[in-house]
């Protein structure tokens, strides 16, 4: 599918070493592309390495900015690599690291996941496993040096987040927790582990739960004390959240007043739905009535995992032979069950050679334990095939045109969400969700998205409740999930702390996927008779990753 080989340009050379340089600061992000040379160490948190990071994206950004393009993919790296090296200037400058604590995606989360994506087939991983292990206590250790200075400074997060992931630790430490699980189930393709190894890797796996207490109890008695009783982060700090998990600037006002009507638009469309599925059944009265039906129900996360695996390997088949061109190497997709129990539903890139494939990874909350076909088909489109796999393999894959960096770290949440529930609606276009039980899901699902935009803005902008009562806070965003979105009351607690937690990030989704549809829309008005969806879709997922404003100033030029 790809061209001939594009000879590199001074501009690709700074990407790429920009992507050298990631790896050497940050090992988790190298071993997340498959950069295994750094797998026994990890990233160093304290307020020296954030700093170390920033003065490197210093140097690359004056670097780039002197450096002249040479063709339309120069033009396409320069204009985004910018973007993001200031962008991440800018966050450092508002010392956004001295208060990163969330529930989801912060160096308490990131230390543990980055085990997750290891290889474990020889004796020699394990051993590699054992010496990471080893880190865990000089990283947290930075870690919290970080969070104490931003003590210092009056820079903290919310007070909730503090409690949540100090209740996040216990399950990670506990007899039956991560890490005990993770070195007591070791066992090489090989053979059996020597027994020095086995012993460091106990030992080792000791330490790092130690560790983990610890920075639990620093939380705890130190930091939860100065912690913000507010959740809500302000415009100023959010307007830079957006534009990081967008790539892209937008009205915030207007978006979140389009977030209510959309929501609006979601709730007639699944009232017409629930029709359909049962004649004058409201809503709740569908869903009801569908999660009755056995035979659209799932029983343990072994029949999860195989209907996972079942239901993505036929849609790479059949899109493969209609509606995209999908090379080899990107057809083999892997389903997985996480070792987590935190209740997200993700997915993990291939790495540089594919030879770890594409995942996808669902963290089952403790205690659930059916699933629902209809209301996850959807998600096995989102998190696969036409959706992030597809996409992100495919940047993978375009070696012969794209950098290191373009191929395997470029992007934004908006842009990859974005595509995703794009996908979604592409996958009910193309009558993959034609049964209504399957079409409520995605609607669902969409729904769900659409209130997250209007929430999201809605408290950290503190925006008048909807009602009219007062201004938005945790207790009416948990009420306001509750009423639209049909999940477990653990799964929509877990997500109302997400959001308060990483402002910016959930709205990325239906905002990308409302910017995805305007420059098809657009491309579509220029191309009059002559446009081509798949052309337009395979053209643009051939740019990479990209910021969104970035992809609609290449497909307007190109």
């Amino acid at each position: 599918m790809t061209d001939a080989q594009r000879t590199p340009t001074p501009i690709d050379t700074i990407a790429d070493r920009w992507v050298d340089t990631l790896a050497e600061l940050s090992p988790g992000l190298a071993t997340y592309i498959g950069r295994t040379e750094h797998n026994g160490r990890l990233d160093d948190y304290s307020p020296a390495g954030h700093d170390r990071l920033a003065a490197a994206a210093a140097d690359t950004l004056r670097a780039l900015e002197a450096a002249e393009t040479v063709d339309d993919v120069d033009e396409v790296t320069k204009m985004d690599l910018s973007a993001e090296l200031g962008l991440h200037l800018d966050l450092h400058e508002v010392k956004a690291h001295l208060r990163d604590l969330n529930v989801i995606a912060s160096p308490s989360q990131d230390i543990r996941a980055v085990f997750d994506l290891m290889p474990t087939d020889t004796v020699d991983d394990w051993s590699v496993v054992a010496t990471r292990l080893a880190a865990i206590p000089a990283a947290l250790s930075g870690y919290v040096e970080t969070l104490r200075q931003g003590i210092s400074e009056g820079v903290v997060p919310a007070r909730r987040q503090v409690r949540e992931v100090v209740t996040q630790i216990a399950r990670y430490t506990s007899d039956t927790g991560f890490f005990a699980s993770f070195v007591g189930e070791a066992a090489p393709a090989e053979g059996h582990l020597p027994a020095s190894l086995a012993r460091d890797l106990a030992d080792n796996a000791g330490a790092a739960r130690v560790a983990y207490d610890q920075l639990a109890a620093f939380l705890r008695d130190e930091l939860a004390p100065t912690a913000s009783e507010t959740d809500a982060v302000g415009r100023e700090l959010y307007e830079l959240h957006s534009r990081s998990f967008l790539g892209a600037t937008i009205d915030l006002d207007e978006t979140y007043e389009w977030g209510v009507e959309e929501l609006s638009r979601m709730v007639a469309e699944q009232e017409a739905i629930a029709n359909e599925i049962k004649a004058g059944a409201t809503v709740e009265e569908a869903v009801a009535f569908l999660e009755q039906d056995e035979s659209r129900k799932l029983h343990g996360t072994e029949a999860l995992q195989k209907w996972m695996q079942e239901t993505s390997d036929r849609a790479v088949q059949e899109l493969g032979r209609t509606h995209f061109d999908i090379p080899e190497p990107i057809r083999r997709l892997e389903c997985m069950i996480a070792p987590t129990n935190e209740g997200g539903i993700y997915y993990t890139g291939p790495t540089d050679d594919f030879s770890r494939p594409g995942r996808m990874w669902w963290s089952v909350p403790e205690g659930v334990d059916s699933f629902d076909t209809w209301r996850e088909l959807t998600t096995v489109y989102h998190e696969g095939v036409p959706g992030h796999h597809l996409q992100i393999a495919q940047a993978v894959y375009n070696r012969a045109e794209l950098n290191s960096w373009r191929r395997l770290l470029a992007g934004s949440s908006g842009h990859a969400e974005g595509w995703a529930l794009y996908a979604e609606r592409l996958m009910a276009e193309l009558g993959y969700l034609d049964d209504p039980a399957d079409r409520l899901g995605m609607l669902d699902g969409q729904r769900m998205r659409a209130a997250r935009v209007v929430l999201d803005i809605g408290v950290h902008l503190g925006k008048p409740r909807l009602d009219g009562t007062g201004i938005w806070d945790a207790d009416y965003a948990l009420e306001f999930m509750r009423r639209n979105v049909n999940m477990s009351d653990e799964f929509i607690q877990f997500e109302v702390n997400r959001y308060l937690g990483w402002p910016g990030q959930a709205p990325s989704y239906k905002v990308g996927q409302r910017i995805w549809e305007q420059i098809r829309d657009e491309a579509a008005q220029r191309g009059g008779a002559d446009f081509d969806i798949k052309q337009f879709h395979m053209r643009a997922l051939r740019l990479g990753g990209v910021g969104l404003d970035t992809l609609r100033a290449a497909l307007r030029e190109g």
